[in-house]
């Protein structure tokens, strides 16, 4: 089994994972690792911006209340404010590494701010409608640039190094870095530092609908579970509204942004009350209500009126504002023979964010030593029952600095890594049958969105479970008995996530912000963190 010792290992090559690479670089050597393509998470297709406040009428406070109100009141005010403090900054540092945001359109504004659902002010910084691919490109290329940090495609992080694997048992639960199967290779191979980062992002795809890219599968959070860490919130699954329903385009996300420039949701043409907007009926913020009120109107109306997708309408507005500001949707849907300026875009809710994960403090460390985490993959506090739109990628800037200015600042008191035994393959084979693994992928996701989506009972969640025990004997099974590969890794990922959602969703007897059920309508006065330990 190939080893390699650098000073940090980090696990994901996005917005978080290269902000923290980027800073541990000034004096430290880091490796980041990236499952496929160093481009193919979820930063690169992120549409809509980042929320910062910058205009002279905006305030902190209301940024931190925003936030709170569309966290339903489970958010961490201590991490609000400390994230939204550090959002103007965060900019500047985006700005001086080439990020190209776009230019105010009145005199005198550095840069234009757009609004979307939840905001109470304008405060979305972005590039056209394409910001998260922006600023992927401009964080490669400065980490590319720099001779401290090492970046390497096509490892499937599989298992956290701890204690456990080293040749004598500490039992403290340290980790030391990450078996991780090399794609080229076909081999695990073990990478060790004296701290680890975990980037890895969310877990979009335990869902058959998605906007997150296809490895989005849960890997760190199942990762940081199975070594010993607590999670919180994993019930709290964002659907984002507007997902392009097309048959042959899956996953198309259509920007907030598009509502928070005049958009309007309608039912389409042939149905009682077609062509009329149907959000007024519902929340007096229209078509600006926060996330989850809005993909819960669409799928009340869908399926209250049998449809497949209602429209977002944004042809009223003129042509070129439309061209303008929606530059990568107009040129996309155009190929789909779609004109966003003469006619309304098809939409349906799918699964966009994963609000819950591996537990962090303000430094961005886990209940783990040496081990840290930032981004997607974690629940820090920020987001509650609910992300406001536009503070993702914010939340990555902030705590994948953070984490790398905690590990800087405490550096002589990372121990070395120890000896470590090697990944053993001496007792399995090459799998038997590759569909045994598509079919059961195929199933969790059918099963989740079925019974654990937008609107849940217990009933649904308890037959959910059911069927993630029953798998869960199936794949421990395959996995003990057969060589890993990328697609075994990720299902048993999945099917983890899977398990801690539903656990969640079962606890929580509340309906509370992206967790609606039908059995328990009411929301309690008390907002308490759903926290399972393993």
């Amino acid at each position: 089994m190939p080893t390699t010792t650098h000073d940090v290992i980090i696990i994901g090559s996005g917005a978080a994972g290269l902000t923290a690479a980027i800073n541990l670089a000034q004096d430290r050597k880091v490796v980041v690792l990236a499952k496929g393509a160093l481009d193919g998470g979820s930063t690169n297709w992120a549409q809509g911006g980042i929320a910062a406040v910058l205009d002279a009428g905006d305030s902190f406070q209301a940024h931190v209340d925003d936030t709170m109100v569309a966290g339903a009141g489970l958010n961490d005010r201590a991490t609000v404010e400390f994230v939204v403090s550090e959002a103007p900054a965060a900019i500047d540092r985006l700005a001086a590494l080439g990020v190209p945001f776009n230019a105010g359109e009145d005199f005198g504004d550095r840069w234009h701010l757009t609004r979307e659902g939840g905001h109470s002010h304008r405060r979305i910084v972005h590039v056209d409608d394409a910001t998260g691919h922006a600023v992927q490109v401009a964080l490669l290329k400065a980490a590319r640039a720099n001779p401290n940090i090492t970046l390497v495609e096509d490892m499937v992080a599989l298992d956290l190094i701890t204690s456990r694997h080293g040749e004598r048992y500490s039992g403290d639960g340290h980790v030391w870095g990450v078996y991780a199967f090399n794609k080229k290779t076909k081999h695990v191979d073990a990478l060790l530092g004296r701290a680890t980062i975990l980037c890895t992002g969310g877990a979009g795809r335990t869902y058959l609908f998605s906007t997150a890219p296809r490895g989005a599968t849960g890997d760190g959070i199942a990762m940081a579970w199975r070594a010993g860490c607590r999670v919180s919130n994993m019930e709290m699954n964002q659907f984002h509204p507007t997902c392009l329903y097309n048959l042959e385009v899956k996953n198309f996300l259509i920007t907030e942004a598009v509502r928070g420039e005049g958009g309007h949701l309608k039912l389409p043409p042939g149905v009682p009350g077609g062509g009329e907007r149907f959000m007024p009926r519902f929340d007096p913020r229209e078509e600006l209500a926060p996330r989850d009120i809005v993909a819960r109107a669409i799928d009340h109306e869908i399926k209250r009126l049998g449809l497949d997708y209602v429209h977002l309408d944004i042809s009223h507005k003129e042509p070129e504002f439309v061209k303008h500001h929606f530059p990568t949707i107009y040129a996309r849907l155009l190929d789909l023979d779609i004109d966003i300026t003469k006619e309304p875009i098809p939409v349906v809710p799918a699964q966009h964010y994963t609000c819950g994960g591996v537990i962090i403090d303000l430094d961005g460390r886990t209940d783990l030593p040496g081990l840290y985490a930032a981004g997607e993959v974690t629940e820090s506090g920020l987001h509650g029952a609910n992300r406001l739109a536009s503070n993702s990628l914010l939340e990555c800037f902030v705590f994948g600095e953070a984490a790398a200015q905690h590990i800087r600042a405490h550096w002589d008191s990372l121990p070395l890594p120890p000896p470590i035994r090697p990944w053993d393959e001496s007792r399995v084979t090459n799998g038997d049958e590759e569909v045994i693994v598509q079919h059961n992928w195929k199933e969790i996701r059918r099963f989740m969105w079925d019974y654990v989506g937008i609107v849940r009972t217990t009933k649904r969640l308890e037959r959910a479970q059911h069927r993630i025990d029953l798998l869960a004997r199936e794949v421990d099974d395959y996995y003990g008995n057969f060589r890993v590969t990328p697609d075994l890794i990720e299902l048993r990922n999945l099917l983890e996530v899977a398990r801690l959602v539903v656990r969640s969703a079962l606890h929580r007897k509340e309906s509370r912000g992206l967790h609606y059920t039908l059995d328990y309508l009411d929301m309690l006065p008390d907002a308490i963190d759903t926290v399972l330990s393993p």
